[in-house]
């Protein structure tokens, strides 16, 4: 496998990164997932101001955003996948330095890396919907920063691996926030229902696209919290990410989501989605 490393294109084996890097020591990096259709990037603007912003909010300087989008380009020719779905994984961390929390020298060079695989599409999930579990939500405060730290994400999705469930829906203060790699969203009377844009949740660029697509189908939004105590009474329950997808919720804990199967609008935004072009 070929990957992007520091301005080179090289063998994955080949990499070395220092122990003394600051992602290795401290979490100290931000990262993002994309996903690319018969060669070409999808939703790759959103997703590059993405990491402007998540970088911008952590304080790493000295990243060519744009050079490093060409660069993410040209992974999936050095690869062969200019055919068929592909998901590129991209972090960016601090650097390596001598271990202290504080930043180190302004000089120090953030650690660039890429990787781009195929992507086999969750066909038979986004047809019969999954299960999930409810899990404290027990990360830090700015979950709006893509941070590469996300041990309290591992630990929620272990649980629901452990649950046979594909997913953890988490909960903080009696509130659904997101899940534990994806958004989450409750339609309630007809109506799509989802976490507002805060401190708690990413700026998914999937629920940002799937929000945008309910305005085109006139279906009504609300960005209003979905309390833990309502989430039984949701008439569906769906997640979305850029490898996930939209994709039905059928079950959560024991009990089941509407008529346990996957719902109307939950099929109508994901047939929307898929009938998008790559932009």
């Amino acid at each position: 496998m070929t990957v992007y490393f520091n301005g080179s294109f090289v063998d994955k084996k080949d990499v070395s990164i220092s122990p003394d890097d600051r992602g290795f020591v401290f979490g100290d990096g931000v990262y993002e997932v994309l996903r690319a259709e018969e060669g070409q990037l999808f939703q790759a603007d959103v997703h590059f101001q993405r990491l402007r912003r998540s970088l911008r909010e952590i304080k790493v300087h000295g990243v060519d955003v744009d050079a490093l989008r060409e660069a993410v380009s040209s992974l999936l020719y050095h690869n062969d996948l200019q055919d068929g779905e592909a998901k590129i994984y991209l972090q960016v961390t601090r650097g390596a330095a001598p271990r202290r929390h504080a930043f180190p020298e302004s000089s120090t060079e953030p650690t660039v890396y890429a990787t781009a695989s195929a992507h086999e599409p969750p066909v038979e999930k986004w047809r019969d919907g999954v299960s999930t579990i409810l899990h404290p939500d027990q990360r830090w405060a700015r979950c709006d920063i893509k941070s590469i730290a996300l041990l309290p994400n591992v630990l929620a999705n272990q649980a629901a691996m452990e649950h046979d469930a594909y997913e953890a829906i988490l909960v903080r203060e009696g509130v659904v926030t997101e899940a534990s790699h994806s958004t989450v969203l409750g339609v309630f009377d007809d109506t799509v229902v989802t976490h507002p844009l805060t401190n708690r949740i990413l700026p998914s660029t999937t629920r940002r696209l799937a929000l945008r697509l309910c305005e085109r189908l006139n279906i009504p939004v609300e960005d209003i919290p979905i309390l833990e105590a309502d989430l039984p009474d949701a008439d569906e329950l769906m997640l979305l990410g850029t490898t996930t997808g939209v994709m039905p919720v059928v079950q959560v804990d024991d009990w089941a989501v509407g008529d346990g199967t996957p719902g109307a609008l939950t099929r109508e935004l994901q047939t929307a989605f898929q009938e998008l072009e790559p932009a």
